[in-house]
C-alpha cells in the first residue's frame, strides 16, 4: 500500500453481537470518493440476528470498499479504507482482491476482534445521511482489475412517478431493513418502486404490488434472473430448489443441533383445565384501569411460569461445562420464542421478575411486535435465562421444545380448546391447554421439574392464586 500525505484508516467489521463471527453486507451508503463523517452510517450488514446499520468511527474520504454488496465477512476483516488527512487520492492501480487476507499486514489497528459496536440500532428517522451525488448512482464495487479499461456508466433508471410527480431521493428509496429484505427475496428493485408512505418511504405493500405483476399466475416463459443472492425462482417444471442457509436460520440450526447434543433433555407434559384463567383475561380487557394495556393468555403463561421460578429459583440456572458450575441466575430474562420473517428469534424481557402484571404486558407487546416487524436488536436476544414458546397460536396441542442454547428450561403453551372435562363431578365443555415443559436433566432433576410444571398449572386452573403465592 502506498503511503501519502494522507493517512489511511481502515473499519473492520465489528462485533455487533457477543459470538457472532460474520455479517453480510446487505448495502453500502457511501462509494470511493465520498466524503464521511464520525457517525455516518456507511452500510447495513445482516447478523444471524439482526439487520444492523454501522457507522464509521472517524472522519475522511472514502479511499476503497472491500466488499461487494450481498458478501458475507468475517467480523475483524476490513470492509472500508477511508484517507483522514486531506482530499481523496487517486486509486491505485494494483488494487485490493475481493476477499480481504485474514491477517491485515499493513492495518494501522491492532489485530483481534473488534469491541461490540457502540450506537447500532438507530432508529432510521434518526439517521442522517449524505445526498447522493448522480455520479455516485454506480452500485458499489471492487477496486477494477489492473489495466482493466474503466466500464461505460450505465444509465440511471428514471425515477419513479407518483402522482405525475417524480420521487424524491429515487437515487437512495428509503425503506426499512425488513421491506429490503423482503425486495431482496421477491427480486424487487427498491429503485423501481412507487413508495406510499409518509416521507417517501417504502412499505411492504409497496414491495408486494411491484412483485405481483412479474409473478406468473400459470406456466409461461423463463422468469427473469434475479440477482440476489437468494434461491432463484424455481422453473415451472422444477422438481428442487436449493435455498442458501444463511443469517437467522443458520444461526438457529446451529444453535440447537449445539443445545440437543450438549444439554441432556427431559420433556414433561401436563394436562390443565385454564377456564378460569380465560375468563379472567376477558374481565381484565374489559377492566378500565387496564385500558391500553394487552391482555391475553400467554401473559398470564409468562406470569404464572415467573411465580413458579419465584418458588423454585433453583430452575433457573445455567450449566457452566469450562467450569464444572451451576450459575444458578437471581433475576429472569424471559424469553418469548417469535417467528418472523428472518426466521425463529428469542428476543427476552429483561428483569421480567421484577415487572408489575401491567409492565410485563407491556414489555411483552413491545418485544412480539419489534420481533414481527424485524426490528429486533441482538442485545435484546442475549441473556436469556428461561423461554416460553406459544405453539399453540399455530392450532398445535403441544411439543417437546429445545433448550435455548445456555438455558435450563422452555415451556411450550399449546391450543386452549374447549373439551369435556369433569368438573365438580360432572362431564361438562371447559377450556382446555396442554402444558410441555424441556429442562437440562445435568442441573434440574425430575422432582424440581414436575413441581415448576405442576405449579404452573395450578396457577393457570385456578389464578387466584397469584394473590396468595406472589
Amino acid at each position: 500500500m502506498t503511503e501519502s500525505a494522507q493517512a489511511v484508516r481502515e473499519f473492520k467489521m465489528p462485533d455487533v453481537g457477543e459470538g457472532l463471527t460474520e455479517a453480510e453486507i446487505l448495502k453500502w451508503y457511501v462509494q470511493p470518493g465520498d466524503t464521511v463523517t464520525d457517525g455516518q452510517v456507511v452500510c447495513e450488514v445482516e447478523t444471524a440476528k439482526a439487520a444492523v446499520e454501522l457507522p464509521i468511527p472517524f472522519d475522511g474520504t472514502v479511499r476503497e470498499l472491500r466488499f461487494t454488496e450481498g458478501t458475507t465477512v468475517d467480523v475483524g476483516q476490513v470492509i472500508i479504507s477511508v484517507a483522514t488527512g486531506g482530499g481523496a487520492p487517486a486509486p491505485e492501480p494494483e488494487a485490493a482482491p475481493a476477499e480481504a487476507p485474514a491477517a491485515e499486514a499493513e492495518s494501522a489497528e491492532p489485530q483481534g476482534r473488534q469491541p461490540v459496536l457502540v450506537g447500532y440500532g438507530v432508529s432510521e428517522s434518526s439517521t442522517k445521511r449524505r445526498a447522493r451525488r448522480p455520479a455516485e448512482q454506480a452500485p458499489a464495487a471492487q477496486a477494477p482489475a489492473p489495466e482493466a479499461p474503466a466500464p461505460a456508466p450505465a444509465p440511471a433508471p428514471a425515477a419513479p412517478v407518483a402522482n405525475g410527480t417524480p420521487v424524491s431521493g429515487a437515487d437512495r428509496p428509503l425503506a426499512k431493513p425488513p421491506v429490503r429484505k423482503l425486495a431482496k427475496d421477491l427480486g424487487v428493485d427498491l429503485a423501481t418502486v412507487v413508495p406510499t408512505g409518509e416521507g417517501g418511504v417504502v412499505t411492504r405493500e409497496d414491495v408486494h404490488a411491484a412483485a405481483a405483476p412479474q409473478a406468473p399466475a400459470e406456466p409461461a416463459p423463463a422468469p427473469q434472473a434475479a440477482p440476489a443472492p437468494q434461491a432463484a425462482a424455481p422453473a415451472p417444471d422444477a422438481r428442487e430448489t436449493r435455498i442458501p442457509v444463511k443469517g437467522v436460520r443458520k444461526a438457529t440450526a446451529q444453535a440447537m443441533v449445539g443445545s440437543a447434543f450438549t444439554a441432556p433433555h427431559v420433556t414433561e407434559f401436563v394436562t390443565v383445565d385454564v377456564t378460569r384463567t380465560m375468563k379472567l383475561v376477558e374481565k381484565m380487557k374489559a377492566d378500565k384501569d387496564l385500558a391500553g394495556v394487552r391482555v391475553n393468555p400467554l401473559l398470564m403463561v409468562a406470569r404464572a411460569l415467573l411465580v413458579a421460578i419465584r418458588r423454585h429459583p433453583d430452575v433457573n440456572a445455567a450449566w457452566d461445562e469450562a467450569n464444572q458450575e451451576i450459575v444458578r441466575k437471581h433475576y429472569v430474562n424471559l424469553g418469548i420464542a417469535a417467528a418472523t420473517p428472518r426466521g425463529l428469534i428469542v428476543p427476552n424481557i429483561k428483569d421480567a421478575q421484577a415487572k408489575t402484571l401491567p409492565e410485563l404486558a407491556s414489555a411483552l407487546g413491545e418485544l412480539v411486535s419489534t420481533a414481527r416487524e424485524g426490528r429486533t436488536s441482538p442485545a435484546d436476544m442475549q441473556g436469556g435465562t428461561v423461554t416460553i414458546t406459544n405453539v399453540g397460536v399455530f392450532g398445535v396441542d403441544t411439543g417437546t421444545p429445545i433448550l435455548n442454547p445456555g438455558e435450563s428450561a422452555i415451556l411450550a403453551f399449546g391450543a386452549v380448546k374447549w373439551q369435556p372435562w369433569v368438573h365438580k363431578g360432572k362431564v361438562k365443555p371447559r377450556q382446555v391447554t396442554t402444558l410441555a415443559l424441556s429442562f437440562d436433566h445435568r442441573l434440574v432433576d425430575g422432582e424440581l421439574g414436575s413441581k415448576v410444571l405442576a405449579d404452573v398449572a395450578a396457577v393457570l386452573e385456578h389464578p387466584k392464586r397469584l394473590l396468595t403465592w406472589t
